[in-house]
């Protein structure tokens, strides 16, 4: 689809900064959060600001896929960067709580192009034994921002103010759109094609009611009632999106890419997978900043090296799509995430800081492997003109699966909590709430100490046992694929 007169250099280098911006957001908002909401004064609708974002982009991911494979990956990709930037200045301009969360809607929108177009581009200039070994530099993106963005943030909110994590995705949003403008040469044959308008209603209105339901669930701030018309709504809207699909000429999400076994199973151990990494990335630093005392600047610290390893796993994944297939790589990758999680189920409270580092490598390899071939593998299985469709599927299948999962692990530790809570007269889950931040445990009773940071390894411990269980379904999962025995490449 793409001309050879497509500077590749330059086209990869705009992908990594797109990919770097949308990356970083999640974390450098989150190091903000505490200023904004003194500013605002808007804490009871802090978790918002989050939630509208991954709401939104997850809903516009299948539709710029479409849209991508119809009109062109250069069309789309800009028009996505566009309209991040354009809520970004917009967030950066908001005086009320209400006003930033609209707009962080609005820059969700726009994220949602920028995952599943990079790697759709990505896949057009780079034949598929190259490009394993690019997705992982671009995936590295997520890595460098994990460390770079609580650095940056603090640095941004103590220099000038909250308004400025915003407004500098605007230079460089600017300057990425002129390089894909200006590099990116693909060929001007569009499909004639009518939008599946009624796909899009029917699939957006059954993910905002799956993961609006798991979110408010997670929260703890719905009844049982709501949750169970949260879910009908999802089932029925999702029932009512297949039938349309079945029937339009141009579907959003084509049901023949269902009918490839692979295809199928791929998409599922990346949610699975997505699932775990959100566990591990939230409550790793949950331990070592509630048991072990750590600040959150060196808390967080404890998941770099997965970050790192992760581009490492990439590169091994790229050698080894050459000659194994999609099922044997996957059983390699998943053996080294549950040799990670199995330790992480079994750690005693006293388990030193530098422990971390280790499973956190062995975990990290095993994500880079596990993504990197779910999404080569996903494109390869695929006509050239579905590889959008089939790339932003698989996005949406790890956003679904992180969104679930951050939620069922939010219910586990809050009932694991409440029950210890209530088996220990004298604690509170206010004192919970203040043991896992350094500065305020300091404020607790001395010669409660040992039995709230009890409660916490329990909860912390049901947690990871929970995140082992997920990697064993995933094992499951993939020898439904075992027939499978030809290499990607």
């Amino acid at each position: 689809m793409v001309k050879k007169q497509t500077n590749v250099g330059v086209v990869t280098g705009a992908v990594f900064v797109a990919t770097f911006m949308s990356a970083i957001e999640g974390t450098i908002v989150s190091t903000a959060m505490p200023t904004i909401v003194g500013d605002l004064h808007g804490v009871a609708l802090m978790n918002w600001v989050f939630s509208i974002f991954l709401l939104t982009s997850a809903l516009a991911t299948p539709i710029y896929g479409k849209l991508a494979d119809t009109v062109g990956r250069k069309l789309v990709f800009l028009v996505g960067l566009f309209v991040f930037v354009l809520g970004s200045m917009l967030s950066g301009m908001s005086h009320s709580m209400e006003t930033l969360i609209a707009w962080r809607a609005l820059q969700g929108i726009g994220a949602g192009a920028i995952m599943p177009v990079s790697f759709t581009i990505l896949a057009d200039i780079y034949p598929v034994e190259q490009r394993a070994r690019v997705m992982g530099l671009n995936g590295s993106a997520w890595g460098i921002a994990a460390v770079v963005a609580p650095l940056l943030g603090g640095f941004i909110v103590d220099q000038l103010s909250w308004h400025w994590i915003f407004f500098i995705n605007i230079p460089i949003g600017l300057i990425t759109m002129a390089l894909i403008w200006f590099n990116l040469n693909e060929s001007t044959q569009r499909k004639t094609f009518t939008m599946d308008w009624g796909g899009c209603i029917w699939l957006s209105v059954g993910l905002l009611a799956m993961m609006l339901t798991f979110q408010l669930l997670g929260d703890g701030g719905i009844s049982l009632t709501w949750v169970i018309v949260g879910f009908i709504v999802a089932v029925v809207s999702f029932g009512l999106f297949i039938r349309q699909e079945r029937r339009v000429a141009d579907p959003l999400i084509p049901m023949s890419l269902f009918k490839d076994r692979t295809f199928v199973i791929q998409n599922l151990i990346a949610a699975l997978l997505s699932g775990f990494i959100m566990g591990f990335e939230v409550y790793l630093p949950t331990w070592t900043q509630g048991l072990l005392g750590l600040l959150a600047s060196q808390a967080g610290f404890a998941i770099t090296p997965s970050s790192l390893m992760w581009i490492v796993g990439s590169f091994i994944a790229g050698k080894l799509l050459l000659n194994r297939s999609p099922y044997q790589i996957v059983n390699i990758a998943l053996t080294l995430v549950i040799i990670g999680a199995v330790t992480m189920a079994v750690l005693p409270m006293s388990t030193p800081f530098w422990s971390f580092f280790v499973i956190a490598a062995i975990c990290g390899t095993g994500f880079g492997i596990t993504i990197t071939t779910t999404t080569v593998t996903v494109q390869s299985h695929v006509a050239t003109d579905e590889v959008g469709v089939a790339t932003s599927f698989n996005t949406l299948a790890r956003t679904l699966g992180q969104t679930i999962m951050v939620s069922i692990f939010g219910i586990i530790m809050n009932v694991a909590m409440a029950r210890g809570v209530a088996s220990h007269p004298g604690t509170t889950m206010a004192m919970m709430n203040k043991l896992i931040n350094p500065q305020t445990a300091k404020d607790l009773p001395a010669h409660l100490l040992p039995t709230l940071h009890g409660i916490l390894y329990q909860g912390l411990h049901a947690i990871f046992i929970a995140g082992a269980l997920l990697i064993v379904i995933s094992f499951l999962v993939n020898i439904l694929d075992r027939r499978s025995t030809q290499g990607v490449v």
